[in-house]
């Protein structure tokens, strides 16, 4: 069997080391640059690889695809594949044939690295054998091949759901389904959410599906869906039939099982972190963890690097860092959480966004406004009526300046920029390391 991998990163690479163990021959190409430590991972196993183009003839002969999440079925390799028939899967598809352990996943629009966290840190402390893996942690793939585990938490993009078919979820999360990645969906809500809803599949009387009852889409479409699965709803308030929710200052879980803690004692401010720890609350019960156990996990959780981290305070002025927030939704979570006034950065590439959403909230909670991209006219569209003094910025360093010239005392500048960072930045990381960069260096 010839597997051929497109996408030279964590995944791929992942993928290509446990198709050569299980006997394959394998093939790996990507039309970038492949890092040297990926290259010394595939030199040091004698995998064939190649940077910079996909070459047709070693690509089209392939008896299996598995395909980097990040790669469109509109690239001109990938839609030959699918016109001659080859099948195209996910990383996680392929590394699920070789594994029985558990598998709990998480998708969402926002909050899947939170909860997903959340979750791997709970079953840490309950002394769990489990892996992360998906979007965050070591490749899957990889994991399965020279590290496995009994139970893995892996965190789903709607990409990575796409190239999905046989693949079983046994606790499956879904946190929310709010408008993003519409340009990979030739921007139709119908195909990002069917493309959502996918997590279900193929689940048994045994399984669990973990969702928020009170989402726009979620419910309309799980009558579609006949997965015979045990389904545990989440709502803020008390709600008919609602596995959890919020009451009188507390946190209550009903289904699988009766759970209460304060509200106080969770470590993660915020309504949308109420909804993440309701769904990793109910995951980790359903998982057989311990109350006592998951209320630790609750408690003491840190929380997400790049998502509503604080910066710090310097200067008289707040510094949070959410540059995790690449769609509209998020950014509406993260001015919802805000308690001081804000001078708001937005920007990138835009991904089909409707900023219409946030627009009383940054009427009500910003002083100002900083546009970060190459092209700002969508942000200038949505935005100039509302009177806000704005600044037009092309880098971080000139954001950061024009940002804290428009604060005053008090104020939180918050990195919270609603689109993909490719415009500027390698990813969504380094735009915000680059962020706390500056604010560790600045000296108003």
């Amino acid at each position: 069997m010839r597997l051929v991998v497109l996408g030279a990163a964590e995944s791929g690479v992942g993928a290509a080391v446990l198709a050569q163990q299980k006997g394959y021959d394998v093939f790996v190409t990507d039309m970038g640059a492949i890092k040297s430590r990926y290259k010394e991972m595939l030199d040091a196993r004698g995998i064939a690889w190649e940077e910079g183009q996909h070459t047709e003839s070693l690509v089209l002969n392939a008896d299996e695809v598995v395909k980097s999440p990040g790669i469109p079925d509109t690239a001109p390799v990938v839609a030959k594949l699918l016109a001659q028939g080859t099948p195209v899967l996910s990383e996680i598809e392929f590394a699920a044939r070789y594994t029985d352990a558990r598998m709990i996943c998480i998708t969402g629009s926002n909050g899947k690295t939170t909860t997903t966290s959340l979750i791997y840190h709970i079953l840490q402390l309950a002394g769990e054998d489990v892996g992360l893996a998906g979007n965050i942690g070591h490749s899957l793939a990889l994991q399965v091949a020279e590290a496995p585990h009994a139970t893995y938490v892996i965190e789903l993009s709607s990409f990575q759901l796409d190239n999905m078919y046989k693949f079983r979820a046994d606790i499956a999360v879904l946190l929310n389904i709010t408008p993003d990645h519409l340009d990979r969906y030739d921007f139709c809500m119908q195909n990002y959410v069917e493309s959502k809803m996918r997590i279900l599949q193929n689940q048994k009387e045994d399984s669990v599906f973990v969702y928020w009852q009170e989402d726009e889409y979620i419910p309309k479409e799980l009558p579609r869906h006949a997965e015979p699965c045990r389904r545990y709803g989440f709502t803020d308030a008390p709600a008919e039939g609602a596995a959890g929710f919020a009451e009188a200052g507390k946190f209550v879980v009903q289904l699988p099982f009766r759970f209460e803690m304060p509200l106080a004692e969770l470590s993660l401010p915020g309504k949308h972190n109420l909804r993440n720890c309701l769904a990793a609350a109910i995951a980790t019960l359903s998982a057989g963890v311990k109350p006592e156990v998951v209320r630790q996990g609750l408690s003491d959780f840190p929380g997400v690097e790049h998502r509503l981290e604080k910066a710090g305070t310097v200067g008289g002025l707040h510094f949070v860092n959410d540059s995790k927030a690449t769609n509209v939704d998020a950014c509406f979570c993260a001015l919802e959480s805000m308690q001081t006034p804000v001078v708001l950065i937005l920007g990138g590439r835009d991904k089909g966004n409707d900023y219409s959403q946030i627009v009383p909230f940054v009427q009500q909670k910003c002083r100002a406004l900083v546009f970060m991209g190459v092209d700002n006219a969508k942000l200038h569209a949505a935005f100039d009526h509302l009177g806000l003094p704005i600044a037009d910025t092309h880098s971080m360093k000139e954001c950061m300046e024009a940002a804290v010239k428009l604060a005053q005392e008090g104020d939180t500048v918050l990195l919270s920029p609603c689109c993909a960072s490719f415009d500027l930045f390698k990813n969504m990381e380094d735009r915000g390391e680059q962020f706390k960069q500056w604010v560790g260096q600045w000296r108003p």
